[in-house]
């Protein structure tokens, strides 16, 4: 299963499942990160912690514990 951590800076990918439950998965589709959404990972900080990415026409910052659950394309 590839994941959003897994995409390189610079590349583009479609979400095709949140994985986990409850508050998590929730905050992660009211943020926009739902089936069949395209994004691009913008930057990756030094430690790899956050992940900065461009999605729906924003920009969002979102932790790799965050990342992890989202399986992509």
């Amino acid at each position: 299963m590839k994941t959003l951590g897994d995409v390189a800076v610079g590349d583009s990918s479609t979400i095709i499942k949140l994985h986990g439950e409850g508050a998590l998965r929730r905050h992660l589709m009211d943020l926009g990160l739902i089936k069949g959404t395209q994004f691009k990972v913008v930057k990756v900080a030094p430690l790899g912690d956050p992940i900065q990415i461009t999605v729906r026409g924003y920009e969002l910052s979102i932790r790799k514990e965050e990342a992890a659950i989202v399986e992509v394309q």
